[in-house]
C-alpha cells in the first residue's frame, strides 16, 4: 500500500505555490495525498511569519501533529516555509518530534530526506533553489502558478520575508516562458505570476537575458491558450507606467492591480522603510485610473504600526475614500522578532488598533460596495471555478477584476460564460449566465 502524505498550508499565495510543489514531488516519488492528517505517514506543514495569528495557529496544529506521531512513532513530521526559517536555530530543540524542517528554498530537500536511510532530525535553510523547478499538483486544472522571482531585497522595518526567503533572484524569461507554454499545453487558463516583489523582475540577470517586468508579461501574454494573466505582489516603488500601459494594451492581462498601500501617512510610511510616500503612491493610482478607467484596485493596510497617531490614522482613511478601492487586506500590526518595528517606541494600545480597524473596514468595505454597483447591469466574462459555496444551486466564477460572482446557470469548472450582473455587495456580484463559450 502507498504511504501518504498530508500538507497544511499558511498564509500567502507563494505558500499555496510552494504546497503545490511539495504536493507534486511527493506524488512523483509514490506517495499519494491523504484527506485527513489521522490518515498521513507524512504530516507536513508550510508555514508563514508574516504574522503572529498565522504563528498561533500553526502551534496548535503542531500540537496534533506531536499526538499523532506519539500514537505512531514511524509517522514523519514535517516543517517547511517562513516560520521554519525564521526559527531554524531553535526548531529542534522547541519541538523534538519534528523530523524535518526546510525553509522556502528547501522544498527539494525533503524529498532526498524522504528517499535517505537517516533517522536524525534534518534541517536545511541555506536559499538554493526554486521551488519553480519541482513538479506540481494544482489545486484547480485550469489555474496555475508561475513564480518568476524568490526573495526581497527591500527593508521594510516590519516585514520578516527578506530574512526567510533571502535576497531577490528572477529567475530566467525563456525558462518561464516554456513553463507557461507547458502550464498551458497541461489546460491552464489562467496564470498567476508570483513573487515578492514582482515588477522589480529581471535587475540581476545577465545583460543577454535580462528583460522587464512589462517585457515578461507580453511575452507569457503571447502564449498560446493562456486567456487571463495576474499577478502578485508589485511593490509601489516599482511599479512603472509601461506595466500600468500593459493592462491596456496586452488581452490576456486582467484589469486589476494589487497595489500595497500600508499607510496613508507619509511619516508612517517612512518608519515602514517603504521607500514612497503618499504623493507619489497617489501618483500612481492616477496613472492606473488614466490608462485602464475600469481597472480594480485592491491593497494592503497595517493599522496601528508604531508611532501611528489619530491625524496619521486619519490620513489613511483619507486615501481610502479618494481611491475607493475595490477591496483591501487590513491587517492589526503585530511585531515579528527579528524586525526593526519590533523593538520601535511609542507601540500603539491594543484597543486602540481595534477601535481603528473597526473605522478603515467601514470605510473599506462602504467604498467597495459602490464600486461594485458599476458592475450591475453589464455582461461580464466569468471563469467557472465550481458550486457557490453559499448556494448549492449556483455556480462560483471570478471576472477579470477578481470579482467573485455567484450565478444561476449551467457550465463546467474551467469554462468562460457570460454572466449578466443584477446585484453587487462589496465583496461579491451576482447574476444570470448567458449560453457558456469554451473560449473567452
Amino acid at each position: 500500500m502507498a504511504r501518504r502524505f498530508h500538507v497544511t498550508t499558511f498564509g500567502c499565495q507563494m505558500n499555496v505555490h510552494d504546497s503545490e510543489r511539495m504536493r507534486g514531488m511527493l506524488s512523483s516519488l509514490g506517495y499519494e495525498e491523504a484527506s485527513e492528517r489521522e490518515e498521513a505517514d507524512v504530516i507536513l506543514f508550510n508555514t508563514c511569519s508574516i504574522r503572529e495569528s498565522a504563528d498561533s495557529r500553526f502551534i496548535a496544529h503542531l500540537g496534533e501533529a506531536k499526538r499523532l506521531k506519539s500514537e505512531d512513532p514511524t509517522r514523519v513530521v514535517g516543517v517547511g516555509g517562513c516560520w521554519a526559517q525564521s526559527v531554524k536555530d531553535e526548531v529542534f530543540q522547541r519541538f523534538p518530534f519534528v523530523d524535518v524542517a526546510f525553509g522556502p528554498g528547501q522544498i527539494h530537500k525533503l524529498a532526498e530526506f524522504l528517499n535517505s536511510d537517516s533517522l536524525s532530525a534534518q534541517g536545511y535553510f541555506e536559499f538554493e533553489d526554486f521551488s519553480g523547478h519541482l513538479p506540481t499538483r494544482r489545486e484547480r486544472e485550469f489555474q496555475g502558478w508561475l513564480q518568476i522571482s524568490q526573495g526581497c531585497n527591500c527593508v521594510c522595518s516590519y516585514c520578516i520575508v527578506p530574512s526567510t526567503r533571502g535576497r531577490e533572484v528572477s529567475r530566467d524569461p525563456f525558462e518561464l516562458i516554456a513553463e507557461a507554454e507547458a502550464l498551458a499545453g497541461d489546460g491552464v487558463r489562467e496564470v498567476t505570476l508570483l513573487g515578492q516583489n514582482v515588477n522589480s523582475y529581471g535587475r540581476e540577470l545577465p545583460k543577454d537575458r535580462r528583460i522587464s517586468f512589462a517585457e515578461l508579461l507580453a511575452m507569457v501574454d503571447a502564449v498560446e491558450g493562456i486567456d487571463r494573466i495576474r499577478y502578485t505582489s508589485p511593490h509601489p516603488k516599482d511599479m512603472k507606467e509601461d506595466v500600468i500601459r500593459a493592462h491596456a494594451d496586452l488581452p490576456a492581462l486582467c484589469e486589476q492591480i494589487h497595489l500595497p498601500l500600508q499607510s496613508g501617512s507619509s511619516a508612517i510610511l517612512k518608519r515602514m522603510r517603504r521607500t514612497y510616500d503618499r504623493r507619489r503612491y497617489m501618483d500612481r493610482v492616477a496613472l492606473i485610473r488614466e490608462h485602464v478607467p475600469d481597472c480594480a484596485i485592491t491593497t494592503d493596510i497595517i493599522v496601528g504600526f508604531p508611532g501611528e497617531t489619530e491625524a496619521d490614522f486619519e490620513q489613511t482613511l483619507e486615501v481610502v475614500e479618494e481611491v475607493a478601492y475595490d477591496g483591501a487586506f487590513t491587517f492589526v500590526f503585530s511585531p515579528r522578532r527579528e524586525t526593526e518595528a519590533a523593538t520601535m517606541a511609542e507601540q500603539v494600545p491594543h484597543p486602540v488598533k481595534v477601535e481603528r480597524m473597526e473605522r478603515l473596514i467601514e470605510a473599506v468595505q462602504r467604498r467597495a460596495a459602490e464600486r461594485a454597483r458599476r458592475f450591475v447591469g453589464r455582461t461580464m466574462e466569468v471563469l467557472v471555478e465550481g458550486t457557490s459555496r453559499t448556494d448549492p444551486t449556483k455556480l462560483r466564477g471570478r471576472t477579470r477584476h477578481n470579482k467573485a460572482v455567484n450565478f444561476e446557470g449551467v457550465a463546467e469548472s474551467g469554462q468562460f460564460v457570460d454572466v449578466e450582473i443584477d446585484s453587487a455587495t462589496s465583496q461579491t456580484l451576482s447574476g444570470v449566465s448567458a449560453p457558456p463559450h469554451s473560449a473567452p
